[in-house]
């Protein structure tokens, strides 16, 4: 095993657990690891911080443990079973009306670089790192035995997230099991999951609450839901009682889904009506027929020198649904580009309420559910930020 030197100073944020390693923290090591490789962390006086998955590139390991301990079988199993007791805490699992939820994220779940999502029978497991590339294997192993039966199916979903350096050429596959069906239940709504070739793993897990929210105040509006992706809010909203609802979405594809989705809950819905177009020219082209409005655009910002164009972004997009949306409506706005925060996404969106002149309430803060936690020592895992909003 390799050793990573840090420079004078450079070992205080793993001291307060920060469970990364940027590349200009490192003063040298004792060769040439490979990527992905397990690698151990001391400081400049050579005292021992811990273990974790070397990297190329800015984050130069992703910290794995701050203890002398053994990263094994055993260690995953722990892990995993850490995860499994949070869901079961959150009544997640075991559940007949609910058997979606995320079991692994990330650095909150402590296994940086990997991020699980649960359906039905079948575990999804996705790689953000060649770290946890390398250990699929035993990952799944350790999932199934962690899961005390709720796992049959893993299914290895990390084609688009792998760093295309590492040049792996990984095919998405079951590691272990089969499962052709691809129905799972979300609070008594059922939806097709396209773990195979769909977004993410197949579903936006995180808005789960968001969306049952909305079912609250979707009773007799006309319902507009933009980026609806597979349609989850379009649904919700159906069973909420909304007097219509329109779902938009750029791909044809996730159109094909929200359709499915809606006629498997709602088969012969004359309510619900889907389109494939460019959101901004739908907006724009819209009448003032809609007195519910869902803004769930996929990150218009993946890193930091994507910020400012990715504000302008949110401020335009939200400044055509004030112009559009009928007095007294909701409008529901989200983010998810991690490198834009709270009080960015807020400035963007009283921006865009300023340039429509139109009075505006915030009545509801929202964010990521309690499944996808975030590590105290890590911030930088509050990801999804939203409002609920009340246009005179």
């Amino acid at each position: 095993m390799h050793t990573f030197i840090l420079r004078r100073g450079k070992e205080e944020s793993l001291k307060r657990f920060h469970p990364w390693v940027f590349s200009g923290a490192i003063d040298h090591s004792d060769g040439t690891p490979e990527e992905g490789e397990l690698v151990r962390v001391v400081s400049h006086k050579g005292e021992f911080l811990g273990y974790g998955h070397c990297q190329i590139g800015s984050i130069a390991v992703r910290m794995l443990t701050f203890r002398d301990e053994p990263v094994d079988r055993k260690f995953w199993q722990r892990r995993l079973s850490e995860a499994f007791r949070l869901r079961r805490a959150l009544h997640l699992t075991g559940r007949t009306d609910n058997d979606i939820y995320r079991l692994v994220h990330g650095e909150g779940d402590r296994l940086p670089g990997l991020v699980i999502d649960v359906y039905g029978r079948t575990a999804v497991l996705q790689a953000h790192s060649v770290g946890m590339h390398v250990c699929r294997e035993a990952l799944a192993d350790a999932l199934i035995e962690a899961s005390e039966g709720l796992i049959d199916n893993v299914y290895y979903k990390s084609e688009t997230t792998l760093p295309y350096k590492a040049d792996l050429h990984q095919e998405n596959g079951f590691l272990r099991g089969n499962d052709e069906g691809n129905i799972a239940t979300e609070n008594g709504l059922r939806f097709h999951i396209d773990w195979l070739r769909g977004q993410k793993t197949g579903f936006f897990v995180d808005q789960r609450e968001n969306r049952a929210l909305l079912e609250h105040y979707a009773q007799g509006r006309c319902v507009l839901n933009m980026f609806c992706y597979t349609g989850g809010f379009s649904v919700y909203a159906m069973r909420g009682g909304a007097q219509l609802v329109h779902s938009v979405d750029s791909s044809a594809k996730a159109i094909e889904l929200t359709r499915a989705n809606a006629e498997l809950n709602f088969p012969g819905d004359s309510r619900h009506e889907a389109y494939a177009a460019d959101a901004f020219k739908f907006l724009e082209e819209a009448g003032s027929n809609y007195d519910l409005i869902v803004l769930d655009p996929p990150a218009f910002a993946k890193h930091r020198d994507a910020l400012r164009n990715a504000l302008k972004g949110y401020t335009r997009l939200n400044a055509m649904a004030f112009r559009k949306i009928k007095p007294g409506g909701i409008l529901f706005t989200f983010s998810c580009s991690q490198a834009v925060n709270k009080d960015q996404f807020r400035l963007a969106v009283f921006t865009a309420a300023a340039q429509s002149g139109r009075h505006v309430r915030i009545l509801h803060q929202l964010h990521q559910p309690a499944d996808h936690p975030i590590n105290i020592y890590h911030p930088e895992g509050e990801y999804l930020k939203g409002l609920v909003l009340e246009v005179e």
